[in-house]
């Protein structure tokens, strides 16, 4: 990490090192804390928050960021609260920081991103530092878990395959990492590139899959989707064919991953995804309890709904009301009962705004994507990992592509 500050001063963020670091860091955070890589468990946030704020002191941030200033005064009053709510016994700073970094990691990276105009080449090359580590993450994986045939397999998270660190969290990075590929199958006309990239999709995939975990599979899925329906109706006639093909070809590899997935674990993947138990009969409830979770939030906002029970009081507010003590999975929820109106006026921020952006320019052609891996990650993860931040934020970006930018003067007579 001191290797990124020391790059990003000496080049003086010229070239947008302070948002590749980030991204690098972003990617490999679960990396990092999977193999104790870190020196706390924050870390990650931290130095993405870190960076970037490096990089503004020498970019600075757009004078339209004016939302995202008020988002991140709208956090502080909440940890106020927090400080007359939340039992002695309890720890006041693990608590918060626990539940705040992740917001205040989106609205810093907001700060950085909103309206700021990058290159093509460049934006790429974020990308790229984005799957470095989860490219890492996954050969990690294959050295150093054992296969399926060698362990019992639950329909709940699968910690075997995940080598011991949380199956979610897993699901969530490597399903971006997915996505990733996927665009890049798209974006990159190259065959050997392409080759490359579709043998990591595969075993991605793969390793995403069989964490039984569901959310980080199906928002990849969705992200692919909402990144194709922009991305297809901006090819010209002539690239359209080709665009079909990969589509075509793309279904086949995910029908090769879910065929393989299904043989290595029984077929128990298939009851897994259609909310069966082994015995294959339909269980209740497909949340796996998190609807339980939004309902004790909801409460909490409606019985707080002014200032909320502070930041970090969910957990002990669970506790009192069910008897577990158990950190939030979903941020939309969590801003409401910790935050009270002032999470409603919080939610607007993070959706409007990046709204009315989208349909002013539209030249972002990840934005919809993004967007969508940052809601549907905030509601079944929450913002325990700095990703779904970083990613929002990248949906902010202005994408210039110089090529098609580029004006060529028509010479003038006697010239």
């Amino acid at each position: 990490m001191a290797s990124f500050v020391f790059v990003i001063l000496d080049r003086k963020n010229r070239g947008n090192e302070a948002l590749m670091a980030a991204a690098y860091i972003a990617g490999g955070e679960v990396f990092f804390r999977q193999t104790g890589a870190v020196i706390f468990y924050e870390t990650g946030k931290y130095a993405v928050m870190i960076f970037l704020l490096i990089g503004m002191f020498f970019k600075g941030a757009s004078s339209k960021t004016i939302p995202y200033w008020i988002y991140l005064l709208i956090l502080f009053p909440g940890v106020i609260v927090a400080s007359m709510t939340i039992s002695y016994d309890s720890d006041f700073r693990k608590l918060v920081a626990f539940n705040i970094t992740g917001p205040v990691c989106l609205g810093i990276s907001a700060l950085y991103c909103y309206y700021k105009k990058i290159k093509k080449e460049d934006f790429q090359r974020v990308i790229l530092m984005l799957l470095m580590p989860l490219i890492a993450q996954t050969v990690y994986l294959y050295l150093y878990t054992p296969s399926m045939d060698e362990v019992k397999i639950s329909l709940a998270g699968n910690y075997a395959a995940t080598g011991g660190f949380g199956p979610n969290q897993i699901s969530t990075v490597l399903g971006l990492g997915c996505f990733l590929i996927c665009t890049r199958l798209f974006t990159i006309r190259n065959l050997k590139i392409n080759l490359i990239d579709i043998s990591l999709l595969i075993l991605m995939g793969y390793r995403a899959v069989i964490t039984f975990s569901r959310g980080g599979v199906l928002t990849a899925i969705l992200c692919i989707i909402a990144f194709l329906i922009f991305f297809y109706y901006k090819q010209d006639a002539k690239r359209m064919e080709g665009t079909n093909f990969r589509i075509l070809g793309m279904i086949l590899v995910f029908t090769i991953v879910w065929f393989f997935s299904s043989i290595e674990t029984g077929g128990l993947i298939g009851n897994r995804y259609a909310n069966k138990n082994a015995a294959g009969e339909l269980k209740e409830d497909i949340t796996t309890g998190r609807v339980e979770l939004i309902e004790t939030e909801l409460t909490a906002f409606y019985r707080n709904p002014v200032i909320g029970i502070g930041v970090g009081k969910g957990r002990e507010y669970r506790q009192e009301h069910l008897g577990i003590g158990i950190n939030t999975h979903n941020e939309i929820s969590r801003l409401l009962s910790e935050h009270g109106i002032l999470g409603i006026f919080a939610l607007c921020i993070l959706i409007f705004v990046p709204m009315v952006f989208w349909f002013k320019f539209k030249n972002n052609y990840f934005f919809l994507a993004f967007v969508t891996f940052w809601f549907m990650t905030i509601n079944h993860s929450a913002m325990r990992i700095a990703l779904p931040a970083f990613v929002y934020g990248l949906a902010l970006l202005y994408i210039v592509d110089e090529k098609k930018n580029t004006v060529h003067r028509k010479r003038l007579a006697g010239q």
